[in-house]
């Protein structure tokens, strides 16, 4: 019969079984476990060392984050909703596992701010053979498994009960668990954050959901809040100053030769008379926070990132108080910084004119002579916002005369080249950074016949170059090592710069600063009167001559 034959045929491609949507959240949380964990296990279990009693509480950490995790999908995922949610967060999560197994970051807010901050060429250096393993092995061969796996539908009623069952039967688990182990957990929860902003996706997706509020209350079209509104400079300054910011990028402190490195890395800056800061320390570990940090009033690292979308900053200050500001940058953006002042993107071969395989810091020198002519009155600041030593490309970031120190890691899979070949790429771009602040440093010279002249430079944070297992930077400020967060930073005067007194300058060189003296003491270099400016923050406060009267 026609009818049974066709029903025959169909019954023939019909799956012989099917899964609940229940089952199949309870496998992609048993993958994530076993397969994106290797960070969180082995930290674990350096912590915990699995001996006596030790093994049954790693044996309920499994419960308790495995329940975790669960929650969460359960959360996330329904009906039609499932599949897609849960390929996603497979997806996701290799990503993350190759980021934590690789280079020891954490997934944070300010690591997602900066992931939403990253260029299409700073993601296609971070491109690797090992990457691509980590997504298709542990991404897309699950996530196409989730989405051929035979999922059983059920009516809304019976789902949302079936999904209120799951998550009843998990809290009880997770909480029965902990108050068994409650000594170990009191433990684990109050001495080893850490430890858990390493579980995988649990804590990204937390920090996914934290940035994106942060976000949504940034974006509110609220007016931006006015500082320093009194902001003059005085009339009796009738000098001229000429001041460039240079805002390094992913420098260390340890890594200048200026600070008592053995290996000369500033061999042009160790012939100009520089003021090195030694004890200087980045608010925070990212560029999306450490850039608007330095610029804020009294930016802290917890609310740069928002407030510099809500609060006027330092150039707004100069700007108001008659200074020409100028942002030039060779790195991704300003970070907000530069939204109401002259901004240009020295990134692309169209307008800077030294660009190899990338285009160099030191294009954005060219034509800066005649902005500076362009404006006969005033004073003038013009920042510059290096490349600098943006990693894991280290061996990008210089030229190829600047490759004093080989073997140089030429990989941006750094987990293919040794300590010694990543610290020596990394040390010739510190090498390259010294010649492009002296090249800077001349400019400024070719001026003091007509201004008072200064440079001012500041890493935006540091660098983790293998130490503890730890590559790059990003992580919570908090757990930040100090290669992470010690950074260089010096200051040069010009001939006729008579608003320091140099000896009480190095008298206080080896004082602590961090990036919020930043904006007071451009605020005291350019002489501004405002009820903002606090003199104790200025690093030049006590170093400057008594005004005449």
């Amino acid at each position: 019969m026609p009818g049974m034959s066709e029903y025959k045929i169909t019954d023939s491609f019909m799956p012989k079984f099917s899964l609940s949507a229940n089952t199949l959240i309870l496998l992609v949380t048993g993958f994530l476990l076993a397969s994106g964990n290797t960070t969180f296990i082995a930290n674990v279990l350096k912590t915990y060392p699995p001996s006596g009693d030790n093994i049954f509480f790693l044996l309920s950490l499994v419960i308790v984050f495995g329940g975790a995790t669960t929650l969460l999908l359960a959360a996330l995922c329904f009906r039609r909703s499932t599949k897609p949610v849960l390929m996603i967060v497979l997806l996701l999560s290799s990503a993350s596992a190759y980021f934590m197994d690789s280079y020891g970051v954490i997934i944070s807010d300010d690591m997602m701010r900066n992931i939403a901050h990253t260029s299409t060429s700073e993601t296609l250096e971070l491109l690797n053979l090992k990457l691509l393993a980590y997504l298709v092995v542990l991404g897309v061969m699950p996530a196409i498994a989730v989405a051929m796996a035979p999922l059983r539908q059920q009516g809304f009623r019976d789902e949302l009960l079936s999904r209120l069952k799951l998550s009843g039967v998990t809290i009880t688990l997770v909480i029965s668990t902990v108050l068994a182990f409650g000594g170990f957990y009191a433990s684990f929860f109050r001495e080893h954050k850490e430890l858990r902003q390493h579980a995988n996706p649990t804590y990204y997706l937390y920090s996914v959901a934290k940035y994106a509020a942060q976000s949504l209350k940034t974006t509110r079209h609220a007016p931006i809040g006015t500082v320093g509104a009194d902001a003059m400079i005085p009339a009796s300054d009738v000098d001229r100053e000429l001041v460039i910011m240079v805002v390094g990028e992913t420098a260390r402190a340890d890594r200048f030769s200026l600070n008592g490195y053995p290996r000369e890395t500033n061999p042009r800056l160790q012939k100009l008379n520089v003021f090195s800061l030694p004890n200087f320390w980045a608010c925070g570990t990212s560029t999306a926070v450490s850039v608007p940090c330095m610029f804020l009033l009294d930016g802290q690292a917890g609310s740069a990132a928002s407030k510099i979308a809500t609060d006027e900053n330092l150039l707004d200050v100069l700007q108001r108080s008659g200074v020409a500001v100028l942002w030039r940058d060779n790195n991704s953006d300003s970070k907000g910084v530069a939204e109401r002042v002259v901004f240009q993107d020295y990134k692309s071969p169209k307008i800077n004119p030294v660009c190899d395989i990338e285009c160099r810091d030191e294009g954005m020198l060219a034509g800066l002579q005649e902005f500076i002519d362009s404006h006969p009155k005033g004073d003038i600041l013009i920042v510059l916002h290096q490349m600098g030593n943006h990693g894991p490309a280290y061996y990008r970031r210089y030229p190829p005369q600047f490759e004093r120190f080989k073997p140089a890691c030429k990989d941006s899979d750094l987990g293919r080249c040794t300590r010694e070949e990543i610290g020596n790429a990394y040390d010739n771009a510190i090498l390259y950074t010294d010649h492009f602040l002296a090249k800077t440093i001349d400019l400024l010279k070719k001026n003091d016949n007509k201004f008072e002249t200064a440079l001012f430079y500041a890493s935006d944070h540091g660098e983790s170059l293998g130490e503890n297992g730890l590559y790059l930077h990003g992580l919570p400020k908090a757990i930040a090592p100090d290669t992470q967060l010690r950074i260089p930073a010096l200051m040069w005067f010009g001939e006729n710069f008579e608003d320091v007194k140099k000896s009480a300058l190095r008298a206080k060189l080896n004082d602590r600063f961090t990036h919020t003296n930043v904006f007071h003491t451009l605020l005291g270099i350019f002489e501004v009167e405002t009820s903002a400016y606090r003199p104790r923050m200025d690093i030049l406060d006590g170093a400057r001559p008594e005004k005449k009267k």
